[in-house]
């Protein structure tokens, strides 16, 4: 596997299998040379909108930071809403792999997006009618905590479902739903940008901006859903997803209808083909998340930038993420190995940005710190991508559904378990 994912007129991406450790190689239904094109590259732009979109309420929450900081002073805004959100995302998901052979991925994933926007719509109706600028409002920050939640299991329904769908399609629309995550973040860091710039620092300007951040939200929630039941009618979608449905009925006639004890079977099965993948992502977002975006906001100073400084980090990281989200459409790192060994690496980001508090004078200065935030941004979104793009491979395509929900599962517990070191991890 070399070039590959990237946006072009020809769909029959090869689906070559990896050999690591206890991983099945991939093996599907013949793919006819007659593959329907993505017309305009709309399929492509579909996935990358639906990734842009499923991540776009977390980041509007997060990236709100400015306002819940002044509505509720003195606490920890950052880490609360990462655990809230990802303890429930984690416990959802934990459901949804079990019943994930009977659970009709159109429902999940329509279902997760309509609770998308309810969470969405939280805070700016409590804003208007409750808040009112007024500052210390403990319920209201306990509400605030319930529409993360809410958030945090739309997002295991629909990333779930997702990166299943994706898993059972050629390279290029699981490295679309990937890139467009990191597209969520970079959209929000720039709206914080304009809204910080243009509105006033007090009460009335970040009610304004948080309250832009998620309209723009709910706008591109609402387009997702249509886009998301546009996708179905697709030739290109239509036609892996009939190849699906064929390897399914094959399955049923040589094995019969699954029982829950096979289907047990079936699914450990899957995880021990994808595990050593599910491992690298799992460090991925321990690392990442005991960092980001905690570390940046709360322990990091500068006196020149003031309140920028964590602004333009989180920016720095975002777009960062997305130039490694996007550069396996260009190139595909063949080795997994090396790639899972690439996670392991990351874990040195610790001791480096320890080093930025307590190290020497010139390493706590803004151009390390911001060096270090663009490196873990940018190996975030490579290696992440490698992984989602290869891990669905190695397994039959009727199962290919399956080890993306099981990989997107590596991936919560690894953002679950990351915001609960960010906690402990900085001395």
């Amino acid at each position: 596997m070399g070039l590959a994912g990237g946006p072009t007129d020809n769909d029959t991406d090869s689906e070559s299998s990896l050999l690591l450790p206890d991983a099945a190689s991939a093996s599907s239904p013949a793919i006819s040379q007659n593959v329907p094109k993505d017309t305009f590259h709309l399929a492509y732009i579909i996935y990358f909108t639906l990734g842009l979109g499923f991540l776009l309420p977390w980041n509007a929450f997060i990236t709100a930071v400015d306002y819940f900081s002044y509505i509720y002073p003195g606490v920890s805004v950052d880490r609360i809403f990462a655990v809230a959100y990802m303890v429930v995302g984690l416990c959802c998901l934990l459901v949804i792999v079990f019943y994930a052979h009977v659970a009709d991925a159109y429902v999940r994933i329509n279902a997760g997006l309509a609770l998308f926007v309810v969470s969405l719509l939280v805070v700016p109706i409590m804003d208007a009618v409750y808040i009112k600028g007024r500052v210390g409002l403990s319920d209201g920050f306990d509400v605030t905590v319930v529409a993360i939640a809410l958030s945090g299991m739309a997002d295991a329904l629909v990333q779930g479902g997702l990166i299943g769908a994706a898993g059972g399609l050629p390279e290029r629309y699981m490295q679309a739903v990937v890139a467009g995550t990191a597209g969520s973040g970079v959209l929000v860091s720039f709206l914080r940008i304009i809204t910080k710039s243009v509105y006033t620092q007090d009460e009335h300007g970040l009610r304004k901006s948080a309250n832009l951040y998620f309209a723009v939200g709910i706008v591109v929630m609402a387009i997702c859903i249509l886009f998301y039941n546009v996708a179905h009618h697709l030739p290109v979608i239509k036609y892996y997803t009939d190849l699906k449905i064929q390897a399914v009925n094959e399955e049923k006639k040589e094995k019969g209808s699954l029982t829950g004890a096979q289907w047990r079977s079936t699914l450990l099965e899957i995880i021990g083909s994808v595990k050593w993948y599910g491992i690298g992502i799992l460090l991925i977002y321990i690392v990442t998340l005991s960092i980001f975006p905690g570390y940046i906001t709360e322990d990091v100073h500068s006196e020149t930038l003031k309140d920028w400084y964590a602004i333009l980090l989180i920016t720095g990281y975002n777009v960062f993420d997305l130039v490694g989200k996007s550069l396996t459409a260009v190139y595909m790192m063949e080795n997994a190995k090396l790639a899972i060994g690439g996670c392991f690496a990351r874990l040195l980001f610790f001791p480096l940005f320890l080093g930025c508090l307590h190290g020497p004078k010139f390493f706590r200065t803004e151009i390390p710190v911001t060096i270090l935030t663009c490196l873990l941004g940018l190996t975030n979104g490579y290696l992440t991508s490698v992984l989602m793009i290869l891990a669905p491979k190695v397994v039959p395509i009727q199962h290919a559904e399956t080890a993306g929900i099981v990989i997107v599962l590596f991936l919560v517990v690894g953002l679950a378990a990351g915001s609960i070191v960010a906690w402990f991890w900085v001395i």
